[in-house]
């Protein structure tokens, strides 16, 4: 996603939290290491005030002056943390459509679908919101020790966590932007869930397993599903996680006035292309890791 974290979908019959846990692991390592190059890409042209000439000269710059691994700055604090953020998801989205069957095993209208998806986001925004703090922070850092935006640089996720919390605590430093996270992934989890679910009843037919190329379509037009619903609360909530002070009031609406008078309707959309690549081999390979490791698991007795 994600995480942004983009997830997937729990099989219909019950599944124990440590398989889920595991097999959001894999799942998410994958998502992180196929897609972190082209999230960074797309945090840079969120926080952009003029460095960069669209999403390829974002490229070239970050790697002709801090190398190629730039691309991956911020990677850490998902990698560790794309695990708990799945497993929270996958359990609350099967709560949310447990509680919505009008019997077990019911398949779903679609619009039943998206409000599971909306009351998973909710939750898994708990843990991603710090998780993606972090991330933001680290990759918003131009050049090797020095931060472009007066900030401190950071060495790493831990350094961020821990300066954050001495300056603002924990709700306005570690947590920042949670309510940003939150309305970002009532929307985006209703659109990524409702555009694998879609997807997949039309290519799969009923009693049938998926294969690995149905799934990772499905997944595709899943990452597709979660940025279309959600693209410009996305870009406040960057813009916010990344603020040297903390928001004060209703600072969604505000900031949401604030970077249209300042660039315009295309301000609301700065990274997007990016955004829309990744989703493609990012979901798809979430999904295929999530679902293989998962038949595994079955198939084996595993947990």
């Amino acid at each position: 996603m994600s995480a942004e974290s983009i997830a997937v979908i729990a099989p219909p019959k019950q599944t124990s939290a440590a398989a889920d846990f595991i097999a959001g692991n894999m799942g998410g390592m994958c998502q992180v290491l196929v897609g972190q190059p082209l999230d960074t890409i797309k945090v840079r042209l969120q926080l952009d005030s003029g460095r960069f000439n669209g999403a390829m000269d974002c490229a070239v710059q970050t790697i002709k002056n801090e190398g190629f691994f730039a691309l991956y700055k911020g990677m850490a604090s998902p990698l560790v943390g794309i695990g708990a953020v799945n497993a929270l998801l996958f359990a609350a989205n099967t709560e949310c459509r447990r509680l919505l069957q009008s019997y077990p095993g019911e398949q779903l209208p679609l619009y039943k679908i998206a409000i599971a998806g909306s009351g998973a986001g909710i939750v898994n925004s708990v843990l991603a919101s710090p998780v993606e703090m972090l991330k933001i922070k680290l990759q918003a850092q131009f050049g090797k020790g020095a931060s472009g935006s007066g900030q401190r640089y950071y060495s790493g996720p831990i350094d961020c966590a821990q300066d954050l919390i001495r300056q603002h605590g924990v709700a306005n430093g570690l947590f920042r932007g949670l309510w940003a996270t939150i309305v970002r992934e009532i929307p985006a989890y209703a659109g990524f869930y409702v555009g694998f679910e879609a997807t997949k009843r039309t290519l799969v037919k009923e009693g049938q397993e998926a294969s690995v190329l149905q799934l990772m379509t499905a997944g595709a037009a899943g990452g597709l599903g979660y940025w279309a619903a959600c693209y410009p609360l996305d870009v406040v909530k960057s813009k916010v996680q990344n603020q040297v002070e903390p928001p004060r009031g209703f600072y969604i609406i505000s900031t949401l006035k604030t970077i249209h008078a300042e660039s315009g309707f295309a301000g609301l959309f700065r990274g997007f292309g990016p955004s829309m690549v990744r989703a493609i081999p990012a979901a798809g390979a979430t999904f295929t890791a999530y679902e293989l490791t998962m038949r595994a698991i079955e198939k084996n007795s595993l947990i």
